[in-house]
């Protein structure tokens, strides 16, 4: 038998990093087999594995999907990991020539690439992505393991624009432990800046369970955005059914549970007319702050007040506030006169503010108001129809989840 020693050569694509090759061994046929009386025979050997990644100059851009080509061959198996050890999940195409990963690379990282072919030899190489110029982040409302009341949205407020809406929207996914039909829907925050909430077509049910994951590591907000560098989630659950609904007519605020009446409150609403006026329509508890100082120059009264006021449940962020008003006590009942907010006595208050709960329905009816509380002025998205919510969404045609 005879043996001829071989080096093996390692192939070179342009624009890679540095490309791995398996070992060969040389192969010798069996003798007799052929029946021409020429010895043994040797098999050519195979060509070493190579692979190249979509790099621009020396980096993978960041915001875009990682590509692993393979040179000659078809891919069985690639595997590509973070230097935290994080996978990014892709797939192989059909022709077995390149491999997609179905999430963009994050931006300021480094990657490790392990492939394998069809013929059981493997190739890796490493590469980076650039850094971000901007880095976009988000705050999320309610917070994680939190009980909110049936009218509490999923809200998503960004530190940068985001431009590229439908391209965020893509990466957002509610799941629900019933199957709860809603819709994301766009909107400009009191702040200023991007929001996104996620509002159910109805008020949600007792008991659900929800839970919200957030893939933007990676997506791009657009221009003056900057990059999302990490991922979120949340998990809340819905409480009980409770309703503040306020009546301007009859100055009293009926609070129900589940539907039905546990208490029955006499108030003082805002004075109708001007600016002093309570909002109106559907909107959401969103803070229990307690003991606040009020001072109307913050809102554009003036100097008409600056006191310190107990019990102080938020309604909406231009200062709309349920409390404890003792100062007004002649016209509970009686006369809207407060400089827009619900007021009622202080043993009123103390156990209104004891029962409710971030996300329960207010409702504000009646005549005498300033109108419905426009959209990101807290959470009033509740006073849109599911046609006008489902439009606000970025996705064609105001696409629903369903979880």
């Amino acid at each position: 038998m005879s043996r001829t020693r071989r080096t093996a050569r390692h192939a070179a694509v342009a624009g890679t990093a540095l490309l791995a090759a398996a070992a060969l061994t040389a192969c010798s046929g069996g003798s007799g087999g052929s029946g021409d009386g020429s010895g043994d025979a040797q098999m050519k050997p195979k060509a070493p594995m190579a692979i190249s990644v979509n790099l621009t100059g020396q980096e993978v851009k960041a915001g875009e999907p990682v590509k692993v080509t393979i040179a000659e061959g078809k891919l069985a198996e690639v595997k590509v990991t973070d230097g935290k050890g994080g996978e990014l999940v892709g797939q192989i195409a059909q022709d077995g020539k390149t491999w997609t990963s179905e999430r963009n690379a994050s931006p300021g990282a480094e990657y490790k690439v392990e492939a394998k072919n069809t013929d059981s030899q493997s190739a890796g190489t490493r590469f980076k992505t650039g850094a971000a110029d901007k880095v976009n982040k988000v705050s999320i409302f309610p917070g994680k393991n939190s009980t909110v009341g049936v009218a509490q949205p999923v809200s998503l407020v960004f530190d940068n624009p985001v431009k590229n809406k439908a391209e965020v929207e893509k990466h957002l996914k509610v799941t629900t432990s019933n199957n709860t039909e809603g819709s994301w829907g766009w909107m400009t925050d009191y702040s200023g800046k991007d929001r996104v909430d996620w509002r159910p077509r109805e008020y949600w049910k007792s008991g659900t369970d929800v839970k919200v994951q957030m893939d933007l590591n990676g997506v791009d907000s657009g221009q003056g955005g900057g990059y999302f560098v990490r991922d979120y989630n949340t998990e809340f659950r819905i409480g009980k059914d409770r309703r503040l609904l306020v009546d301007l007519d009859t100055k009293k605020m009926t609070v129900t549970e589940d539907g039905a009446t546990v208490k029955t409150i006499p108030v003082s609403a805002g004075t109708p007319g001007g600016q002093k006026a309570s909002w109106s329509g559907k909107m959401a508890l969103m803070s229990k702050e307690g003991t606040i100082n009020m001072n109307s120059e913050t809102v554009g009264l003036g100097d008409a007040y600056d006191k310190m006021v107990d019990y102080s449940m938020r309604v909406t962020w231009s200062g709309m506030y349920i409390h404890a008003a003792p100062w007004n006590a002649g016209n509970f009942g009686r006369a809207n006169a407060s400089s827009g907010c619900v007021g009622m006595s202080d043993a009123n208050a103390a156990a209104l503010f004891s029962m409710a709960q971030i996300g329960d329905v207010v409702e504000v009816s009646g005549s005498g108001s300033k109108g419905d509380a426009k959209l990101g002025n807290g959470y009033t998205e509740w006073n849109l129809s599911w046609e006008q919510w489902k439009a606000k969404s970025a996705l064609a045609g105001g696409a629903t989840q369903n979880g």
